[in-house]
């Protein structure tokens, strides 16, 4: 490894910040010893924050319904090949109670920009959802919402909130959503979250088509500054009903290395070792927590939705995916070295 690049990773490791122009570098130069030499410091940052302790989250998805046309999603409103449907309260109140009872102390709602659940509606849910569990942490990821509704919800029980900011750069927004969306628009709402309250999840794909290393150097830039309690990163995995179809998948590897240099930007940040590391590598999320994630998001869904929530091709949704499965998944963290707790991981123990 050159000089410049060690000089790099000492400089992330003491100051946790490098410039664009040095994250570019570490992006440019991806080899194995560069991902070896950043996990084996990013382990070491997660050590000290979290032990050897991996916390689960209850993903429910609870609609697939968009009112958005977003070019890489396969639930965008144009995608007619996809049956689509909504669950009710009850249906989801059945999968916290699944879940409460295998372990899970945190829930995850999460679904399209589908109008249907209102405000009323969904205050409904979470407020049934905190006086039923009321030890549980609730995350939301429901999109682009008002100020006014997202203090509703908070109001009413919910956390947490997970928006992927999906890039940085203005103009690579723009190539990846229609004109009715925009990047400011996007950031407004991460900073209404974060001025409400909320615990604040933002984040991007790796490998989305037109992503440069000087984009993803902004978005660690962006990271920096806005200082979120979780970041989701995953692989860009096209999908086969929409106009990114034939784009390349990112990679593995990119994604591992960005895990690592995240847990040392942010060593406290609770990081996700994704659905989609697990669906272009069999023991992708594996390889996720040895770069540096402590978060797994078992699927709490009904068995006969979950390939209906159909973001990319091929997504995994059964096996270790499914959370009925949690005690296989539990054997694969103890054989690298690592523990699921039944807690609810929050945030206290964050850097402010």
């Amino acid at each position: 490894m050159n000089t410049i690049l060690k000089t790099s990773i000492d400089k992330l490791i003491s100051h946790k910040l490098l410039c664009k122009e040095e994250f570019v570098a570490l992006l440019n130069n991806n080899s194995k010893e560069l991902r070896n030499e950043l996990a084996h410091y990013a382990q070491i940052a997660k050590q000290k924050h979290f032990g050897n302790q991996i916390y689960i989250r209850g993903l429910i998805e609870f609609t697939n319904h968009c009112k958005n046309d977003c070019y890489y999603c396969g639930i965008r409103c144009s995608n007619r090949q996809l049956t689509r449907y909504r669950l009710t309260k009850e249906n989801i109140l059945s999968c916290c109670e699944e879940g409460y009872s295998l372990g899970f102390r945190t829930f995850v709602l999460q679904g399209g920009e589908d109008a249907y659940y209102d405000d009323e509606q969904m205050t409904n849910i979470v407020t049934s959802i905190r006086n039923h569990y009321p030890d549980c942490a609730i995350t939301l990821s429901l999109g682009e919402r008002s100020y006014e509704s997202y203090q509703k919800l908070y109001n009413a029980g919910a956390n947490r909130y997970l928006l992927r900011h999906e890039t940085a750069n203005s103009e690579h927004y723009q190539m990846l959503h229609p004109t009715t969306m925009t990047l400011s628009n996007r950031m407004d709402c991460l900073n209404n979250l974060k001025s409400i309250g909320y615990q604040v999840g933002c984040g991007f794909m790796v490998g989305s088509p037109f992503q440069t290393t000087e984009m993803i150097a902004e978005d660690l830039l962006f990271i920096q500054s806005f200082k979120p309690e979780m970041v989701g990163i995953g692989p860009y995995i096209s999908h086969k009903d929409t106009p990114f179809h034939d784009q390349q998948n990112g990679t593995l590897e990119d994604t591992l290395l960005l895990i690592s240099i995240l847990r040392l930007m942010r060593p406290a940040l609770l990081l996700p070792a994704t659905t989609a590391l697990g669906t272009i590598a069999s023991n992708g999320r594996e390889q996720g927590i040895l770069a540096g994630a402590n978060v797994i998001m078992p699927n709490l869904s009904p068995i006969d939705r979950r390939e209906q929530y159909s973001l990319y091709d091929n997504k995994i949704g059964t096996g270790d995916e499914a959370a009925e499965c949690i005690q296989s998944l539990r054997n694969h963290m103890q054989n690298i070295g690592h523990e699921i707790v039944v807690d609810r991981g929050d945030y206290s123990n964050l850097p402010k």
